[in-house]
């Protein structure tokens, strides 16, 4: 059932399964937030890659960008619609880093020592993002400033906030949510919330 604005037949064939929208941007996060200093925040790039790299803040600034206008889902059940989001394609990044045959899996490496995991081919999408941007403005230090990974065909704990790093492995390694029981895959169209195990 979905719940919130009056949805056109169009808008609620966007909406998964158990899902009610919002025109807020509700915040949820595990811990405090972290305090940034641009002038000593980098993020790095490493695993089973040819060409490991770290950027500083105007390094990262300086990269190829898109946006991408879609729809945002959280596992707590709120949705939602028309979200802009601009930042770095992941395109680029894949190919900066130079990806060998064995990597399969990524876990994104965020502030306090959050993780989060996934398949190569669900990052290696169009509309997935090293966002940095939300609504022509700045993250907002709660929704993850100054970078976030951004993967809308997920649930949005898989678009881990305060991102300082992608570790490309030849396996799978749950992360920090996925280890307490919430689902590897995450597919909001298939529900898949939490693990059966």
């Amino acid at each position: 059932m979905t719940r919130g604005p009056h949805l056109s037949p169009e808008q609620q064939g966007r909406v998964p399964p158990g899902q009610y929208v919002t025109e807020k941007w509700p915040v949820l996060h595990y811990g405090s937030i972290p305090r940034t200093d641009l002038a000593t925040w980098s993020f790095r790039v490493w695993g089973e890659i040819d060409a490991p790299f770290e950027l500083t803040w105007e390094q990262f600034k300086a990269l190829p960008r898109k946006t991408v206008h879609t729809d945002i889902h959280c596992v707590t059940r709120w949705s939602k619609l028309d979200a802009d989001f601009e930042g770095v394609p992941i395109q680029h990044v894949l190919e900066l880093a130079q990806l060998r045959p064995s990597a399969r899996f990524v876990v994104a490496h965020a502030e306090q020592g959050y993780t989060t995991n996934l398949p190569l081919e669900v990052l290696d999408d169009d509309d997935v993002l090293l966002a940095d941007t939300y609504a022509g403005e700045p993250l907002a230090p709660e929704h993850g400033y100054p970078l976030r990974l951004f993967v809308p065909k997920r649930y949005f704990w898989k678009s881990a906030k305060w991102l300082r790093g992608l570790e490309f492995l030849d396996h799978d390694q749950l992360g920090f949510w996925e280890r307490y029981g919430y689902n590897n895959s995450a597919d909001p169209w298939k529900e898949e919330r939490f693990s059966d195990g």
